[in-house]
Order: structure tokens, then C-alpha cells, then sequence
């Protein structure tokens, strides 16, 4: 059995090596769409939402309401794309990581 100083440097490992995958997070862009492409949100795979497009043919005060529920669809689209990225990468740092049996991370 290892002593408990080779299980506290483990754990810090473990610790340093979670928060570089969350920060790379940052940096990974994902694009919602809705609308067939006439409303687009860009996001990063941690939810920050980056930016909006919207196309000009949307652009007509009758339409607010169409244009909202767009907007929101194409939201939830880059938000469940985010949370699937966000899933793989942190996998991937994850995977060569010496962690117990059933070990659950909070992410």
C-alpha cells in the first residue's frame, strides 16, 4: 500500500490535471442553430455563450415572438452541445488518471 504522501501527490495530480481540462473547456467553441440556420449561437463548451447571429430575413416586428423561440431553440442547441463536449474532453483527461473502481467526478 502506498503511503499517504504518494496518495496526497496523486490526488494533487489528479486536482491539477482536472482544472487544465476545465480551462481548456473554455476555449472549445460549439454552434447552435435553429431555424434551419436563421438563428445561430456560439458557444464554448463550458455554456459561455460567445456570440449571436441572427439572419436579416427574422429582423420584423410581427415576428418577435418566432424570433425569441428561435432564439432560445438555437441557445438550447449550443447548451446540449456544449454539455456533450464538455463530456468527451473531460473523458479523455479522465481516462489515464489512476482513480478507483467507480470513482465519480463532479462534472
Amino acid at each position: 500500500m502506498k503511503d499517504l504522501n504518494d496518495i496526497l501527490a496523486m490526488a494533487q495530480n489528479v486536482q491539477n490535471e482536472l482544472q487544465k481540462a476545465q480551462d481548456s473547456l473554455d476555449t472549445i467553441e460549439v454552434e447552435g442553430v435553429a431555424g434551419g440556420g436563421l438563428v445561430k449561437i456560439k458557444a464554448s463548451a463550458k455554456g459561455r455563450i460567445i456570440g449571436v447571429a441572427l439572419d436579416d430575413s427574422l429582423i420584423v416586428p410581427s415576428e418577435k415572438q418566432m424570433l425569441e423561440d428561435l432564439i432560445a431553440a438555437a441557445i438550447n442547441d449550443a447548451r446540449a452541445k456544449a454539455d456533450a463536449v464538455s463530456s468527451t474532453e473531460m473523458s479523455k483527461m479522465t481516462s489515464g488518471l489512476p482513480l478507483p473502481p467507480g470513482f465519480k467526478l463532479p462534472f
